[in-house]
């Protein structure tokens, strides 16, 4: 009887353990703000983890100098890798120091740690895999956003529902994210593009890997700092390789992972619609130029193939939208 008495107490002890937090803190001349951040971190943070991306300002340096704490540990770049390179490089810190879940926060002060808490609510509940901030749930902090970058968030929020399948989510470009540490060492990281493009590539790849994703409403904080990522120099960029993930993952989804009425529907769907536009522009062009007005029957051959092509696109992306993960992957690594 002892002897169940003293493994049911360890059963106990191991399931009701802290989680151990890394925040990874991916940093290029932030040497105004990285203080200021730094010092909010409370104690259910156990390391933080400051990447200096070849920063002409010294950050990592600079932080050795002035933040004295032993849950700091600071990884300097010889070349600049992009904040994806950089949050990369602490994601592969986290795991060698035995983290449970990764927190990115970006160096700027855009960001509270005391959200903390909430971000990775959903991973320590077991709902979700991968969390995210959302700054469009309070309407109180858009007023601050630049009015192009709001656009511009919006934009590039529906180019990411397409690209990777989370259509339930928004704000793909807001870097304050959460992962489970055995879920992050289950993705293709090395794939994941290195540049501003990182949050919304690594959207892709969370689909692909089949793993659920939280959005969690947040304060974002406008102050002084300017931001890095230019919306009007990423629009072009950033819809093509959309575009891509887009190609991938369907690809990927619909005829090597699986085969299913949707892949037929978008299919035939395409191929329908393609029919209808090419026979229905020839027959308009060949008419507009002999002055001789089509037949209904040509009508009817170039509309009905339309017609039936957009319905049966609609149905497959009515499928993709109710297709989201959503059983978390980390209950059973």
């Amino acid at each position: 009887m002892s002897n169940i008495t003293v493994e049911n107490s360890s059963a106990i002890e191991e399931t009701t353990a802290k989680p151990r937090i890394a925040v990874v803190i991916p940093c290029y001349r932030e040497t105004r703000q990285i203080l200021a951040v730094l010092g909010k971190f409370d104690a259910m943070v156990d390391h933080i983890i400051v990447i200096d991306d070849a920063c002409p300002d010294k950050t990592g340096e600079f932080v050795r100098e002035n933040f004295s704490d032993p849950r700091l540990h600071i990884v300097i770049h010889e070349n600049n890798q992009g904040v994806g390179g950089a949050t990369l490089t602490g994601y592969d810190k986290a795991i060698e120091l035995g983290a449970d879940i990764i927190v990115k926060v970006d160096g700027d002060g855009q960001m509270d740690p005391a959200m903390i808490k909430t971000l990775i609510r959903p991973i320590l509940r077991g709902e979700a895999d991968y969390a995210k901030g959302n700054r469009f749930y309070r309407l109180n902090g858009l007023s601050k956003m630049p009015v192009f970058r709001l656009i511009g968030n919006l934009a590039l929020s529906f180019a990411s529902k397409m690209s990777s399948g989370y259509w339930k989510i928004f704000d793909p470009t807001n870097g304050f994210t959460a992962i489970h540490s055995k879920v992050a060492q289950e993705l293709a990281l090395k794939k994941i593009s290195r540049d501003y493009f990182f949050e919304s590539d690594m959207l892709f790849q969370l689909n692909i890997a089949r793993a659920v994703v939280a959005d969690v409403p947040i304060q974002a904080i406008y102050g002084e700092e300017t931001s890095s990522l230019k919306i009007s120099r990423v629009l072009l960029p950033f819809f093509a390789k959309h575009f891509a993930n887009f190609c991938r993952r369907i690809a990927y989804n619909y005829f090597l992972r699986d085969f299913s009425i949707a892949s037929v529907e978008l299919v035939v769907g395409v191929i329908f619609i393609t029919f209808g536009v090419i026979f229905g522009g020839v027959e308009w062009y060949k008419s507009s130029t002999s002055g001789i007005t089509a037949t209904a029957g040509t009508v009817i051959i170039a509309a009905l193939p339309l017609l039936v092509g957009s319905q049966l696109l609609i149905s497959f992306l009515n499928f993709d939208v109710h297709n989201q993960p959503d059983r978390p992957l980390h209950p059973n690594l």
